[in-house]
């Protein structure tokens, strides 16, 4: 494989396209001409990166991993006590997630395509959140909790809203289930997916989710 800045490049835009590819037709639908294509590249310039669909398809979820871990440590870098971290990491997380919308398709067919890569995904995010957690524990900054636990607990409350909010149609939220006084601008926020803009995840669930981390973390 090419490892100058080149052939680096030209591997980011194999793997960017490969992310739109397989998100709009899924693992067994595309095909590698249609990565090609997208990327602009020869199949015999693929062929230099990858071995086969499978490979470029499992490379790619691991790669999703690793801009996702790296997004939110920038995001939570220098953001003080272990709230701050929590919050900024979740904003990082639901940006990346905005950003990029077929990311819960990618991950999720990979189960039923290796079953190894689907599970280190997931388990790479909660070694290093876990580890956070329980220097925060030791810190007194957080009550004491089994820290793994804790870990898969909020990446799931974290998957499942980012899910709701900005992975599926917008256009069926209820406005009785918002807090009171928030129903028109979130209301507009919650159809924005549908008029074709890009969705944003309403801050009374942001807030919501704060709420519920600040109660059942405090000391």
């Amino acid at each position: 494989m090419p490892v100058t800045a080149r052939g680096e490049a030209t591997r980011r835009r194999i793997l960017d396209a490969a992310e739109e590819v397989f998100g709009a037709k899924g693992y067994h639908a595309a095909s590698v001409t249609e990565i090609t294509q997208r990327a602009q590249v020869a199949q015999g310039t693929f062929y230099l990166y990858f071995h086969s669909k499978r490979e470029i398809f499992l490379q790619l979820v691991e790669d999703l991993g690793e801009q996702l871990r790296a997004a939110m440590r920038r995001g939570s870098q220098g953001s003080g006590g272990r709230m701050a971290v929590e919050r900024d990491g979740f904003a990082a997380f639901f940006e990346f997630a905005r950003g990029h919308p077929q990311l819960y398709r990618i991950v999720q067919e990979s189960d039923r395509v290796d079953l190894p890569t689907f599970q280190e995904y997931y388990i790479r995010i909660a070694r290093g959140y876990a580890r956070g957690l329980r220097a925060a524990m030791e810190a007194g900054e957080i009550r004491r909790m089994d820290p793994e636990a804790l870990a898969y607990a909020l990446i799931g409350i974290g998957h499942f809203l980012a899910l709701r909010w900005l992975i599926w149609p917008q256009g069926d939220s209820s406005p009785a289930m918002q807090p009171a006084g928030q129903n028109g601008s979130n209301a507009a926020q919650d159809g924005s997916k549908a008029s074709g803009q890009e969705p944003q995840l309403p801050e009374y669930v942001f807030a919501t989710l704060l709420d519920l981390i600040t109660r059942g973390m405090a000391p």
